[in-house]
């Protein structure tokens, strides 16, 4: 396994990304295109997986394994001439590939498992929503997308007893622990994942509370190349930083406060009115020396 900037990538890679290095290499800001090219991965390993885990791949996945063994893409923007991750395009290898809820957290005995968080009082999958996944051995999940923490993208066969079902879906697992239907097929999802350019929490875009504020802010700059528009044209106004620069760093220029003065008496009006206060006084000192 290499890496390599995209700039080498061949012309098959080049089809693998949906050309979109050559999007994100003229947006602007962006520093870094780094793609990580690797081996087609043994047939036999898909079928030691196979095996080990009793259920067999979806054929999309299967193909995608046997051209490249996982996908690896990630981009930065310059900030102060200095490059920042920001998007993140991540499909485990096969080896990584790793079933959810089956091994207890802690090695301790009697060690709680996410299967104990399973509620009977769900309520299961009607006409809008789809049944969702179980934890325990009802359903058999697989871990496609660490997603950087922010949650988890997986491979999920919702049936699995009495025999595993064939039939397979790729749901969103957030931090706390609530299921999120994304795409009925793999490749469905791997092409989310390309035109939403790997932005940060972009599975969030398909919750019901949506990606973070942050998040947005980077929505709005890298518009995500999917026809899924609504979150973007509908609510435009919701992206967008509504302080106004113009506003916020113009001058403040303090309106001068106008003090009235009173006016002005005239100098014979000020003689006659002391004369008249001083004969006031005079008068009635006379009238207590006479009582």
């Amino acid at each position: 396994m290499e890496e390599r900037p995209s700039a080498s990538i061949k012309p098959y890679l080049d089809k693998l990304t949906l050309g979109v290095t050559r999007i994100l290499e003229t947006s602007p800001g962006v520093a870094e295109v780094t793609f990580v090219e690797k081996e087609p991965a043994e047939r036999h390993a898909i079928i030691s997986w196979e095996q080990k885990n009793s259920c067999i791949l979806p054929e999309d996945l299967k193909n995608f394994y046997l051209m490249t063994d996982g996908f690896q893409m990630t981009w930065s923007v310059k900030t102060d001439d200095t490059p920042m991750p920001l998007g993140s395009m991540v499909i485990n290898s096969v080896s990584k590939l790793c079933r959810l809820g089956g091994s207890p957290m802690y090695t301790l005995p009697n060690a709680p498992t996410l299967a104990d968080l399973e509620d009977d009082t769900d309520e299961e999958g009607n006409a809008d929503k789809p049944e969702k996944p179980h934890f325990d051995s009802r359903s058999l999940i697989f871990e496609l997308d660490p997603c950087n923490g922010n949650g988890k993208v997986c491979l999920v066969y919702k049936h699995a007893k009495p025999v595993v079902s064939p039939e397979t879906e790729i749901w969103f697992l957030d931090r706390a622990l609530y299921w999120h239907f994304l795409t009925k097929t793999f490749t469905a999802y791997y092409r989310l994942l390309i035109t939403h350019l790997g932005l940060p929490q972009w599975q969030y875009a398909f919750t019901s509370y949506g990606v973070s504020p942050q998040a947005k802010q980077w929505f709005n700059m890298y518009k995500p190349i999917t026809i899924n528009t609504d979150l973007l044209s509908e609510e435009a106004d919701y992206f967008v930083n509504k302080l106004d620069p113009n506003k916020v760093f113009k001058s403040k220029n303090k309106t001068p406060v106008i003090k009235k003065k009173l006016p002005s008496q005239p100098a014979g009006s000020q003689k006659s009115h002391t004369s008249m206060t001083s004969s006031k006084t005079s008068s009635l000192t006379g009238n207590s020396s006479r009582k």
